[in-house]
């Protein structure tokens, strides 16, 4: 996905939340504008299911860059690779990692507070992250209560869905039965969570390609075939069952207690329509932390904090807003 050359942090031993160890692990990441003097300039930045570490020049350019919403001409954007993922972060797609274990969200960001140390980061003005990356920003904030201004969620639950864990479920099983043919299926079934209905009738309708198939049955078929080019289908297995490991309130007291242990500003962001986090699953949440809640209105659905950069934006710049003011001073 990202051509530009990574950085990457060596861990000599990484020990999981199951007990077992990993040894030397790479964490790959950008760090995308400069630390100023202070080193608490940051933008956290939280990827996605399939995602990579290049925020700012693959998967959220619209947002993050020069003069965008998220500038890095004022803030230090920090991205790293997710654990079990294969853009570059130690995973099950690495010769000898064949038996690699269950990873969670909370391995997940501990591993990116370990970069955050090394970089001697001693504060963040904006932590955030959609989707898999929301359930792994807000996971990073509890560990770290103190150390963010302001952390944006979007469309994220505080503890994965059975709903959610089912989709994942089937998603596994077509890869376990086909491979990187199943890992073409599981993308089919995925694009039928972040997208709406509204949407592939308005798209598509009834309406056929030169060879007789459904548009829509290609639309699918196309976004499977890139999926297979670009992902190993054992990471999209670790990934998976990280995030159905998700539980923020797990041994903390309950969702509630764990999120109201935050001291920086704390946005959910939900999505009417959307098929696999409902906006009410994120109001639930937010509600039992005292937290804040906003919206992205789409036809999309779940994708919508990726495809209406305009809305999130606005969000982010909003969350961003008590940093501008200090830097302005």
């Amino acid at each position: 996905m990202s051509r530009r050359e990574l950085h990457v942090q060596r861990v000599a031993r990484f020990a999981l939340e199951s007990g077992e160890v990993l040894h030397d692990v790479r964490q790959a990441y950008h760090l995308d504008g400069a630390l100023n003097e202070e080193r608490d300039n940051v933008v956290l930045v939280f990827h996605a299911l399939t995602g990579s570490a290049d925020a700012a020049g693959g998967w959220w350019t619209e947002v993050v860059g020069p003069g965008k919403p998220i500038d890095t001409n004022r803030h230090a954007v920090l991205c790293a690779n997710l654990l079990g993922s294969c853009y570059g972060t130690t995973g099950p797609w690495e010769p000898g990692r064949e038996d690699f274990p269950l990873v969670t969200t909370r391995d997940q960001a501990r591993l990116v507070q370990l970069l955050v140390g090394e970089l001697g980061i001693t504060g963040v003005s904006l932590a955030v992250g959609g989707s898999l990356g929301g359930m792994v920003a807000m996971e990073w904030a509890v560990q770290n209560p103190a150390i963010a201004e302001s952390i944006v969620v979007l469309a994220a639950p505080a503890a994965h869905t059975a709903s959610a864990i089912a989709w994942n479920h089937i998603q596994r099983q077509a890869i376990e039965a086909a491979g990187e043919r199943g890992l073409e299926i599981a993308r089919m079934v995925g694009m039928m969570t972040y997208r709406t209905p509204d949407e592939q009738a308005s798209r598509f309708g009834r309406r056929r390609e030169v060879d007789g198939g459904w548009s829509v049955a290609s639309y699918l078929e196309h976004h499977g075939r890139k999926l297979r080019d670009r992902f190993d289908p054992r990471s999209y297995v670790a990934l998976t069952r990280a995030m159905d490991s998700h539980d923020v309130g797990r041994g903390r007291g309950g969702v509630a207690s764990a999120l109201k242990s935050i001291q920086g500003r704390l946005i959910g962001v939900g999505i009417p329509g959307d098929l696999l986090y409902s906006d009410a699953d994120v109001r639930s949440w937010v509600d039992a932390a005292g937290a804040e809640y906003r919206e992205i209105r789409s036809r999309h659905g779940h994708d919508a904090f990726l495809l209406e950069p305009e809305q999130t934006a606005r969000i982010l710049a909003e969350a961003l807003e008590p940093a501008a003011q200090l830097m302005e001073r």
